[in-house]
């Protein structure tokens, strides 16, 4: 079997276990991974617990030294945000390959890089600059033999897809009331809740209407899949998936007073565990991900669908669900409804979508293809 390893000391840990759940099936690969203690808390390790073989507790001071120990033929690393120093010796010394989340951090120029220290966050990225090399970021991807992406959609130049995302639950749900999930942290940043809250407060006005334009078969053969027997005034359930503060608690407080009768909200001022995510996730008749267009990592500007992916891609791949986007992301994934219809039209969509693709077995195979690629 080919030995290769997996890092991850930041951030996304999720994708980390995208990578290990498919990897564990794999007859032709050993796969060793690096956790830092904050990843090990994810995964539900504590200090004291022992861990499987093959998942090693890492740190940026020991992990090359760990990396020696075994003759890897190739090193992924799942995030380059921090640890600048560190990763720089490791794209030097062993076959490696890094995970790009921020196409436009990528490239940033040294200069840029400077600037954004005074921008926010700035004992942080003082730290980074002043112990953790971060003026060394742009040497790190340089020596990188490959640069992965994980939205085949930014496949493009020197980036290489990939596969993770596979469809792990896939059920119809069975809601008396339609059930519309928006998935993420309830924040104005990554996500236009301001334009939200105005839809769903003119959404009864325009429903009716809406209901009129189409066909009587068409609205009878709808509700009956939902085994639903309404009017022509569809009750809605609207789901804010994330943990939702500040300006963004107060502005859904401030619906929920004044909401159409016909839709009820659920929102959550806690982070939301995953096990009450995933359940809401399989519910939901559709996903709604009023993203941003444009957002910012390390103060640099990030636009979703063309330097950036979306973590609702995923979302909608995991759970087998139509997804409603802006009219402004660019994706060819065929479970991406485009909100330039009506946002009645594009809730209830008559729409069946194939997600087989997406099947673990298969997604599996191109990820060990692609994983051969890089050797």
């Amino acid at each position: 079997m080919k030995k290769i390893a997996y890092i991850e000391l930041d951030t996304h840990a999720e994708i980390a276990l995208n990578f290990m759940e498919l990897m564990n099936d794999s007859k032709v690969f050993s796969v060793d991974y690096y956790f830092s203690e904050k990843i090990l808390r994810f995964f539900g390790y504590t200090q004291n617990d022992k861990l499987p073989e093959n998942i090693k507790k890492a740190t940026p001071e020991n992990l090359i030294q760990q990396l020696s120990t075994d003759n890897y033929q190739l090193i992924i690393i799942g995030t380059v945000h921090r640890y600048f120093n560190v990763f720089e010796k490791i794209a030097e010394k062993f076959n490696t390959s890094i995970i790009c989340h921020n196409l436009n951090f990528v490239k940033a120029s040294n200069f840029n890089l400077l600037i954004s220290i005074f921008k926010e966050d700035f004992k942080y990225r003082l730290k980074l600059l002043l112990k953790e090399g971060l003026l060394r970021k742009s040497y790190v991807y340089k020596k990188a033999k490959n640069l992965l992406v994980l939205d085949e959609n930014l496949t493009k130049e020197n980036y290489t897809n990939l596969p993770l995302f596979y469809t792990k639950f896939f059920e119809k749900p069975d809601n008396e009331t339609f059930t519309i999930v928006i998935p993420g942290a309830v924040s104005q940043k990554r996500r236009d809740y301001k334009s939200v809250i105005k839809k769903l407060k003119n959404l009864e006005l325009n429903f009716e209407e809406s209901e009129l334009r189409r066909s009587e078969t068409f609205v009878e053969n709808t509700l009956s899949e939902r085994g639903s027997s309404v009017g022509t005034t569809q009750n809605l359930e609207i789901i804010f998936l994330g943990k939702a503060q500040g300006k963004e608690l107060e502005m859904l407080q401030n619906f929920e007073q004044n909401k159409p009768e016909n839709i009820f909200i659920k929102y959550f001022t806690e982070k939301v565990p995953q096990d009450v995510f995933d359940d809401y996730m399989q519910k939901a008749n559709i996903l709604w991900c009023p993203i941003q267009q444009e957002t910012e990592f390390f103060s640099q500007k990030e636009i979703y669908g063309v330097t950036k992916m979306s973590g609702n891609i995923g979302d909608a791949i995991k759970f087998g669900k139509l997804a409603i986007f802006p009219e402004n992301y660019p994706s060819k994934y065929a479970f991406i409804i485009s909100e330039k219809v009506s946002l009645e039209d594009a809730l209830f969509v008559k729409k069946e979508i194939d997600f087989s693709d997406f099947n673990k077995e298969k997604v599996l195979k191109q990820l060990e293809k692609t994983i051969f690629a890089l050797l």
